[in-house]
């Protein structure tokens, strides 16, 4: 599994873009060179603004737990992850897991859907789209190559089966479902090149995004190159989110990106990642340090606190009901409290205040317990 390979030799995965294919006035030397992907369409086309001006958005659970593989080469085995009572299993096709760069599909996906619902156009879980849309938002090359890849990860997505009682939208799945029920390219060029294509979201991420259950991402995210460097964001963006600073240790941050290297060499791995973020500050939104005691360190370069400051907290009005029914999903808490964690969680008005509410008061239970 070459999850990360030294910067110098690194090949990139069938669907990650090829930084080597863009042609470039001059070639830096790899000391100095960025350690991000060139960014493809720094002139945006105006039938494309739509497409760059949705946020980017992930859904939390996948943020948070190690549904993709780190794999650049097919990963043909069956991950089991448990993390206090989460439990996920993850089986491949013949195809291999669905990879970190495969999310892609998901993440644009679920951006377009969550810009309808801004604009109070209602959701559907089959989302249709011109292929080139896709290859150009999330940086890709919109060449040959790039629409076979597309192809690929869509297949992946769809092959890969998952079974977990995460909750996402208030329901507990245990049934195997794939990331995507279903893939359908709709038009094609006479060349075999995809024009639109449709893609059916498993209810599991549908549901995520109807509860709002998302997080949104920096644009450079699209610009990571490493599969490694792109879990460790994503990881940050979860936990540490707007606050100043976020620890882990290194063998829990292995296990939650779903690394399967020695801790030796993950170390290595992670080492080598800090170490080009001290050079360049490549990574989104945090720095990353490791100390002599395998802690990872991630602190908020400023730009989502000075956000959270400047934004003023969101006003919704509750149902009186909605105070009762959150005693009973949360006993012995503060519900005002619990009302002033949740307006500080969320970053945009959910479509059912109440609903969304109760739903916090729930996880915030399951994963807490009692006030002590």
């Amino acid at each position: 599994m070459n999850e990360l390979l030294p910067l110098i030799t690194y090949q990139p995965s069938p669907l990650e873009p090829s930084a080597d294919a863009e042609r470039v006035p001059a070639t830096p030397t790899v000391a100095t060179r960025s350690p991000l992907l060139p960014d493809r369409r720094p002139k945006r086309d105006f039938f494309v603004c739509d497409i760059f001006d949705a946020a980017i958005k992930s859904d939390i659970a996948s943020l948070e737990h190690p549904i993709f593989s780190l794999s650049t080469k097919p990963d043909h085995n069956v991950r089991v992850y448990e993390h206090g009572d989460i439990f996920v299993k993850i089986k491949p096709s013949s195809d291999g897991l669905a990879t970190v760069h495969d999310r892609d599909v998901l993440i644009f996906c679920i951006s377009q859907l969550m810009a309808g619902l801004k604009e109070q156009r209602p959701a559907s879980q089959i989302v249709r789209f011109k292929a080139h849309e896709l290859l150009t938002a999330t940086n890709r090359m919109t060449n040959g190559q790039g629409y076979d890849a597309l192809k690929a990860a869509m297949e992946r997505l769809a092959g890969t089966r998952i079974s977990t009682n995460i909750v996402t939208g208030g329901k507990e799945v245990f049934e195997t479902f794939g990331l995507i029920e279903s893939a359908r390219i709709v038009r094609e060029t006479r060349d075999g090149r995809m024009q639109e294509v449709e893609v059916k979201l498993s209810d599991w991420v549908f549901n995520a995004i109807e509860r709002s259950e998302v997080l949104t991402l920096h644009r450079d995210y699209f610009r990571l190159r490493r599969p490694l460097e792109r879990r460790m964001y994503e990881l940050g963006r979860k936990h540490c989110g707007r606050q100043s600073e976020w620890k882990i240790s290194l063998e829990l941050m292995q296990k939650k990106c779903g690394s399967t290297s020695t801790l030796k060499e993950f170390r290595r791995m992670v080492h080598e990642i800090v170490e080009q973020d001290a050079k360049h500050g490549h990574i989104p939104d945090y720095s990353v340090t490791l100390d002599d005691s395998d802690m990872v360190l991630f602190r908020n370069r400023g730009a989502l606190m000075v956000k959270s400051l400047e934004t003023p907290r969101l006003r919704m009005s509750l149902n009186a009901e909605t105070y009762l029914d959150a005693r009973v999903l949360a006993p012995g808490w503060d519900v005002y409290y619990l009302e002033g964690e949740w307006l500080d969680w969320i970053t945009e008005a959910p479509r059912n205040a109440d609903a969304a509410f109760l739903g916090f008061c729930k996880k915030w239970y399951e994963r807490r317990g009692p006030p002590k």
